[in-house]
């Protein structure tokens, strides 16, 4: 992930003092343990400014309104009571080079400064601390014991220290380029090393831009550089340090990352906000996203492997219990055939009623004939009782097999992040799964939010321009087929196969061709565990035909009046690759 480096964090605050001051703080949201939203207004606009000390993806930004969850952190509580109602007036650098910057909070504009919000956007070090006129420390993000750090310890109640200063040169427009050149060519070595390790302010993504704009190989060594290597790579330079000076800057996205520099840029965006706040919010939701994913997919896979082996015993009892009147037949062969009995024997033959045939029956030496059938008696009875239990709880085993691997279908759909619903629809399996008792939430976040009105479901498009929705996990299945659907819309799912509620949405007196249901059917089949097959059968039928049992786990239903079609989820495969 790239790093808020000196120069996007300059260009950052140029846009917040030309766009965003003064403003009123009038809310403090602390989304996560990384990142808090400051509601800040102006006397045109409202918005929400992100501070993050996340390690990696700290960063200072217009972002999006928080969720609307309980906050239950310390640190925003503080910062609200402190900061509420107050003027930020003024962000400024806390000193040249240095990757810190000085929010100031006053009653008004022009008053002087009762708070400071220092952010220090500096990787793992990264913090927030709020001090007070005497810059006395009142609250931080992250507070640091002498035992952590005897350079620099960061405590509520002690003086706001600067970082440590910085050794490196600084960089500056009168500078030669001779003695720019000769210094970073006094030790021979790539030219990305050396200039990040030379000068201040630099970050390797800048550097590469840099490099990459005058046409250069950053790995290339400085002793194989010409006049005209040097040249070009000096006015990248004199570029870099005239848009600081004069808080130019030029947003965008490179093929790797993005930059404020206009270098190498492929496609352009309209600020620096936008960019920081939709490159930042992409990288950690597909952490996120990967990490959830992960987790519930072992999650799932474990538990799914104790009910296979669970059901499998349960069948393997279940056959057992066939060969009941088995042990009944023997023991009335061996009843009828008393006489036959010798004492000691192990095993007697005797004819069949029935078949007429020779029937072998193994005997407990140590027990007579009439106990030996009272035995087999016995065996039968246990295993008849067996059974009655048994069928219910295999039963039981197997809906729940059938409900899980219907969550695995689901899963199996988010194989990457593309964009932010991606994100929310599987944290609704989560919440499905918590609320279902197969996970645990220690914070308690997730329990009892409420099923919100969910709109995110995966949409397409029949040949006839007919509107196509799928569900992307359970809820939505749920949601789609008892509260979206239409007296006219028709509903398909695969038949007896785990996957996705489809609605095919039809108008008042609109009819479906055989394309469309065709289309339909082949969208279910791709939306389903039958994905990477030929074909499956789909069922459809009228969404007032679907019920949900009574005690049904979500997206678990029956239907009644169905019609099937062979639906091709190869036909979907193609379409989308």
């Amino acid at each position: 992930m790239q790093p808020v480096d000196f120069t996007t964090l300059m260009a950052a605050c140029a846009e917040l003092r030309a766009d965003w001051l003064p403003a009123r703080l009038e809310q403090v949201y602390q989304i996560d343990r990384h990142t808090i939203a400051l509601a800040l207004r102006t006397l045109d606009q409202r918005g929400w400014l992100t501070l993050s000390w996340h390690p990696q993806a700290a960063r200072v930004c217009m972002g999006d309104p928080p969720p609307r969850l309980p906050d239950t952190f310390t640190f925003s509580q503080q910062l609200r009571h402190q900061l509420g109602s107050l003027a930020l007036v003024a962000i400024v650098p806390l000193s040249p080079w240095e990757r810190v910057i000085d929010l100031q909070f006053a009653r008004r504009p022009g008053d002087s400064a009762l708070w400071h919000l220092y952010v220090e956007i500096m990787g793992n070090y990264s913090n927030v601390i709020l001090t007070n006129q005497e810059d006395l420390i009142v609250t931080a993000a992250h507070q640091v014991s002498a035992q952590q750090s005897r350079v620099r310890p960061i405590q509520t109640g002690q003086p706001y220290e600067f970082p440590p200063a910085l050794t490196d040169a600084v960089p500056t427009l009168t500078e030669s380029q001779s003695r720019w050149q000769e210094r970073l060519s006094l030790i021979p070595g790539s030219l990305r090393r050396n200039l990040i390790k030379c000068y201040r302010g630099l970050s390797s993504a800048l550097v590469l831009s840099m490099i990459d704009a005058a046409g250069l190989d950053p790995e290339q060594s400085t002793e194989t550089l010409t006049a005209l290597d040097w040249q070009q790579l000096f006015q990248g330079w004199q570029t870099w340090l005239n848009g600081l000076e004069q808080e130019q800057f030029q947003p965008g996205w490179r093929s790797s990352g993005y930059t404020v520099m206009g270098w190498g840029i492929e496609r352009p965006e309209k600020t620096v906000q936008a960019l920081l706040n939709r490159y930042y919010t992409d990288e950690l939701n597909q952490q996120d996203f990967s990490q959830l994913r992960h987790q519930i997919s072992q999650k799932l896979s474990n538990i799914l492997k104790k009910l296979y082996v669970k059901a499998k015993d349960f069948q393997s009892r279940l056959q057992q219990s066939d060969n009941a009147d088995q042990y009944r037949e023997q023991a009335d062969l061996l009843m009828a055939y008393l006489h036959e009995w010798q004492p000691g024997m192990k095993q007697i033959t005797l004819t069949d009623f029935t078949t007429e045939q020779p029937v072998q029956i193994p005997l407990n030496p140590e027990k007579n004939a009439v106990q030996n059938a009272q035995a087999f008696y016995k065996r039968h009875q246990k295993l008849k009782r067996s059974r009655l239990a048994l069928e219910p709880l295999l039963a039981e085993v197997q809906a729940e097999i059938h409900y899980l691997e219907q969550i695995e279908v689901a899963i199996a759909q988010f194989d990457q992040y593309i964009n932010p619903e991606d994100l929310v629809s599987l944290a609704e399996i989560r919440e499905e799964l918590i609320q279902q008792s197969y996970m645990d939430d220690p914070e308690q976040r997730y329990r009892n939010t409420g099923a919100a009105e969910t709109t995110n479901f995966l949409r397409d498009r029949t040949p006839n321009g007919f509107e196509v929705l799928i569900g992307r996990n359970n809820r939505q299945n749920d949601q789609l087929t008892f509260r979206v659907a239409g007296d006219y819309d028709l509903w398909f799912h695969t038949q007896e196969i785990p996957g996705s509620h489809v609605l095919l949405r039809l108008e008042p007196g609109a009819v479906a061709d055989a394309i469309d249901l065709q289309c339909a059917a082949d969208l279910a089949a791709y939306y389903s565990r039958a994905r990477q097959g030929d074909q499956a059968p789909v069922v459809y039928t009228e969404p007032k035909l679907v019920y949900k049992p009574k005690g049904a786990k979500p997206g678990m239903v029956i239907y009644k009046q169905e019609r099937v079609l062979w639906g091709r989820p190869g036909q979907i495969r193609e379409r989308l690759s």
